[in-house]
């Protein structure tokens, strides 16, 4: 009909390709579609591609989730490029993104602007997650202890992993890497998923334990049927760190009293942090927690006897 627009069947090719890639495809790709270069800067210029890195192109829009910014990294480092180091850990769901730059591991010296590139070798250490080449858990967990500033970074990744199953006992230091002696330390002292936390407030809560030497509490453990964020069971210290949204409901007033009490009447002595302290004063609820853990422990009720 005149004035019918004939679809070019290859767009409906990149669209499709496009949906398995979080919205973004490669030249190399559009070339095997069967585009020449003329055809690809035509579709750039009438704004059907757009370009995100040097031959990573997102298809009819700009707005990429975070996989599909992982997705074009990893196509713009090309062929055996893999996902890796705190980007991967993301990936895997082991730490949450605080806007690190993208990293990306290559076979090969290689310049990608606006990612962070490593020449390692990945023979074997390689997977597909959600459709993105990344390197494996256990290699995921050797390259992020060379770019992690704190032990408890490593060790909260490796809860993860644990928790979510994954296969990482493999993870082992490795002559000349930056971060071996630290992956030694923690793989020799922590017990896989003994710290995982449940929210940010509680990571800060531990992180505060640790910058003052307490020994290690159990973290979210069961006692006296009650879920509670943090255990010492030697002093019989718990403590509940409160944030704004889980204790302000009514539900929460009703239910916290009553919990404490019952943990008061079976002989635990309770610390409740409410975030603001936890954030206003932190010398404060640490000086608190120091008097309570250096306290003599008091026995444990005796059980009633059956009449």
């Amino acid at each position: 009909m005149r004035g019918q627009i004939q679809e070019d069947p290859v767009d409906g090719a990149i669209a499709d390709l496009a949906r398995r890639q979080h919205g973004v495809v490669g030249r190399a790709q559009l070339v095997a579609l069967g585009l020449g270069q003329d055809a690809i800067d035509w579709r750039v210029r009438r704004r059907r591609l757009h370009r995100v890195h040097r031959g990573v192109y997102a298809v009819g829009h700009t707005a990429l989730t975070r996989n599909g910014r992982f997705m074009a990294a990893v196509l713009a480092c090309g062929e055996g490029a893999a996902l890796s180091h705190f980007s991967a850990a993301v990936l895997w769901g082991l730490v949450q993104a605080r806007g690190q730059p993208i990293h990306v591991t290559v076979g090969k010296r290689r310049r990608c602007r606006g990612i962070v590139v490593h020449d390692a070798p990945l023979e074997g250490e390689r997977l597909r997650r959600y459709g993105i080449v990344v390197t494996t858990p256990a290699r995921t967990i050797v390259d992020l202890a060379d770019v992690v500033s704190r032990r408890r970074t490593l060790e909260r990744a490796i809860d993860e992993a644990q928790y979510l199953g994954l296969d990482w006992r493999r993870a082992a230091p490795r002559q000349g890497r930056k971060g071996s002696g630290l992956l030694s330390s923690v793989l020799a002292g922590h017990e896989p998923g003994s710290t995982r936390t449940r929210s940010e407030l509680e990571e800060i809560f531990l992180a505060l334990c640790d910058s003052r030497g307490f020994p290690r509490p159990e973290v979210n453990l069961g006692i006296e049927g009650y879920e509670c964020d943090f255990v010492w069971r030697d002093q019989r210290v718990v403590v509940e760190t409160d944030g704004e949204a889980a204790h302000s409901t009514h539900g929460a007033r009703q239910r916290d009293p009553v919990k404490d009490a019952d943990l008061q009447i079976a002989g635990w002595r309770l610390l409740r942090v409410p975030s603001m302290r936890l954030f206003r004063e932190p010398d404060a609820v640490a000086d608190q927690l120091a008097r309570l853990l250096a306290t003599p422990a008091p026995a444990a009720p005796a059980a009633p006897h059956p009449r």
